[in-house]
């Protein structure tokens, strides 16, 4: 029996589909293009740049579009039709972003934020848990700039009020905070959305992350799936629809998936 709708899933890579330390997924790499053959659409949403989805895309073997740099960028969307741009860029460049904020954040904030970039390599790669080969796809960002906040929590939580208040926001991973244009996975998930939504085929969405920074994408999908984080409380979410592993990534994300796939009555 064929199914009514078309179905397409927003997913965060580290530590939802890729292993939260080692980034690997060859136990569930199979499942995941069983899946992409069965005629269902995969979105990577993440916080990785451009060239690092690149890479674990050709891992997988699959030409995809992506979001990039915590919904800055999306990619590939003429992938799915032919009329639809190859790129969108919804986020304002570095230099813009850090004109912005050396302008309107007071001295006494700028000195707890420790950008990566200014870092020497070890360092960097201490923080991120990457191979010294890696870090240059992982710096390798346009849209957004990583840093660790030596602040108290009242401390960031100001800096925050003033950042919003100019259109920049802070997206907070497991490793980094990223100084972003006001841009967010759910944003950018929206967009992608609205181009799909004009086929007369019913679409419906499911969405996976592990992170602060992946709820406000759980929030807009139909089916919201958390993959277990042993750093991240959540039992304290409360999210219409929410499927939540008891494994880490990568076997996590193949469980939660399979569960919103039956809940959904999806065949495949």
């Amino acid at each position: 029996m064929s199914n009514k709708f078309s179905l397409i899933i927003f997913t965060d890579l580290d530590g939802s589909l890729l292993h939260r330390d080692n980034f690997k997924f060859d136990e569930i790499k199979d499942y995941v293009k069983n899946i992409i053959d069965k005629g269902i659409t995969i979105i990577p949403n993440t916080s990785k740049t451009e060239k690092e989805t690149m890479n674990f895309l050709n891992e997988l073997g699959s030409e995809l579009p992506f979001i990039s740099e915590n919904g800055s960028v999306i990619s590939g969307l003429n992938l799915l039709k032919k009329d639809l741009p190859q790129k969108l860029i919804l986020g304002r460049d570095q230099s813009e972003l850090l004109k912005i904020f050396n302008k309107e954040v007071p001295k006494n904030l700028i000195i707890k934020c420790k950008w990566l970039y200014l870092m020497n390599e070890d360092v960097q790669s201490n923080i991120l848990g990457l191979s010294k080969e890696n870090l240059k796809f992982a710096l390798d960002r346009k849209f957004t700039i990583p840093f660790v906040f030596k602040g108290t929590k009242n401390e960031k939580i100001e800096l925050n009020k003033i950042l919003k208040v100019k259109g920049l926001t802070l997206q907070e991973g497991g490793r980094v905070i990223n100084l972003c244009d006001n841009v967010s996975k759910a944003k950018a998930m929206q967009i992608f959305l609205r181009f799909l939504k004009k086929n007369k085929k019913e679409l419906k969405s499911i969405a996976v992350g592990d992170n602060y920074n992946d709820l406000d994408m759980l929030k807009y999908a139909d089916i919201a799936c958390l993959v277990f984080n042993d750093q991240f409380k959540q039992d304290q979410i409360h999210l219409d629809n929410l499927i939540v592993s008891n494994k880490p990534s990568p076997e996590g994300w193949s469980d939660v998936i399979k569960m919103a796939l039956a809940k959904l009555n999806y065949k495949y």
